[in-house]
């Protein structure tokens, strides 16, 4: 059976959900603790009563051995005022002398705690006839008689008030904590607003109105990062974007070209019967422009692979010295041909590049300042050790300036800073593309700068001695 991906929770149920959590966990909290100190205040006010009564008891039985009065009459006197209350003496062997009523608490009184006096600790709860009871069960002696002193509480009227207030709480807390969900779901329905604006904004960006950009301040503080980095990537789509397009242009008229050549060529040498000389020299001219497709083919498909991790560099130790010599002096006709000189500057260092791409790269850098650099000029090689653990080597070239909203896309394939497409030489346009992907497949570093002349600087690891 596949497995089914459930979406993931709303924003607002998420909020709503932890808010409702923490409400609820609140509310009954709240509401235990007013319960449990409305249990606790009744708990202190009849232990007040049953104090009182029983100090009364006391004081007529204290009193009587001095009275004339009945001491059932007395004791009958002996509390007034209160509700619900009892009061029972008997002996210590348990037997009544006195209650208050025709509840008879004999059997619960002798299975109670007792002590002289007032003591809290041996207040109980009783259960008879269906009615509780909070009771209190002290000792007390007088001349040489030795009583049992019960006060008791019937707990009814305390229960009834509190299953009541219960209900009245619990009914109060849960239409609070429905009217605080319900405030908190508006809430954050509202609050997100914003982000529905973002939304609908976001959703009218096309590919044709790609300079489009959210207002950071009008946006809420916790959306102002979003909205950066939102900004920031558009930027980077569009770069990335007008880097296709341009790609997309050139490459069509790179492709343009030669394939222009050879069906001009071949309908030229269809329009009549030639001799075998000139066929063989229609195809020659046809084959030069097909070795040249077919090197440019085999130039993206190469940055294709390097571009996309196809292709691992295996690094080795170079000597700069020795690498750059040995393409001066393959170079040296060349330049000699177009009158330029090379003039090399630097320390001998030694780095970590695969040697193969290296000569490749620093091939496709002299053969550029070669074609940009006037007759009669200098082209400068120099090598050096940064203070950053890395090894620069450099090409410069006079020659014409390069404005510097080019500079950037130079190491893009088929770029031209020349609008007019006209193009020095052989070159596809592909060279200082390779160049980048070759630096980078080493885990180097190119830039270039233009001003009085170009400088192209690739830094690589030094090889710490």
């Amino acid at each position: 059976m596949p497995k089914i991906n459930a979406r993931p929770m709303s924003l607002t149920m998420r909020v709503v959900l932890f808010i409702a959590v923490t409400v609820i966990a609140c509310l009954t909290l709240v509401a235990s603790l007013i319960n449990s100190s409305i249990e606790h205040h009744f708990i202190e006010q009849d232990s007040g009563e049953l104090k009182v009564i029983s100090q009364s008891v006391a004081a007529v039985l204290a009193q009587q051995h001095s009275s004339s009065e009945p001491l059932g009459q007395a004791l009958s006197k002996a509390v007034a005022g209160h509700h619900d209350v009892y009061y029972q003496v008997n002996s210590q062997q348990g037997a009544l002398i006195y209650q208050s009523s025709g509840r008879d608490f004999t059997k619960q009184i002798m299975s109670a705690p007792s002590a002289l006096g007032f003591n809290r600790d041996n207040i109980v709860h009783w259960q008879a006839n269906d009615h509780t009871y909070r009771a209190l069960v002290s000792d007390f002696n007088v001349q040489q008689q030795h009583y049992k002193i019960t006060a008791a509480i019937d707990m009814s009227f305390h229960k009834h008030f509190l299953r009541q207030f219960k209900q009245s709480l619990w009914v109060i807390m849960f239409g609070s904590a429905v009217l605080i969900l319900l405030v908190a779901w508006f809430a954050v329905h509202q609050g997100l607003n914003p982000l529905r604006g973002l939304s609908k904004k976001i959703y009218d960006i096309q590919t044709h109105k790609m300079d489009v950009r959210l207002d950071e301040s009008k946006v809420p503080i916790e959306l102002v990062n979003m909205v950066h980095s939102f900004n920031a990537m558009l930027d980077r789509l569009q770069d990335e974007f007008m880097r296709l397009s341009n790609f997309s242009t050139d490459i069509a008229h790179e492709l343009r070209t030669p394939l222009t050549n050879i069906i001009t060529q071949t309908q030229v040498g269809l329009t009549k019967q030639r001799d075998l000389v000139q066929y063989q020299e229609l195809l020659f001219s046809n084959l030069e422009e097909l070795e040249r497709l077919t090197k440019m083919v085999s130039d993206m498909l190469w940055l294709a692979k390097t571009q996309n991790g196809l292709i691992k560099a295996q690094q080795q130790v170079l000597q700069s010295d020795e690498e750059i010599d040995a393409l001066l002096e393959y170079f040296d006709a060349v330049a000699e041909d177009a009158n330029i000189t090379f003039i090399k500057q630097g320390s001998n260092v030694e780095f970590y590049c695969e040697q193969l791409h290296f000569r490749q790269l620093l091939s496709n850098l002299l053969s550029n300042a070669i074609r940009h650099t006037p007759a009669g000029e200098s082209i400068t090689i120099s090598s050096e050790r940064t203070g950053n653990d890395q090894v620069c080597i450099a090409v410069t070239n006079p020659g014409e300036k390069i404005a510097a909203e080019h500079l950037p896309y130079l190491f893009d394939r088929f770029y031209r800073a020349d609008k007019s497409r006209q193009r020095q030489g052989n070159g596809a346009g592909l060279g200082l593309a390779i160049v980048k992907a070759l630096v980078t497949a080493n885990g180097g570093e190119i830039v270039v700068t233009s001003n009085e002349n170009t400088r192209f600087k690739v830094f690589f690891k030094h090889v710490k001695s």
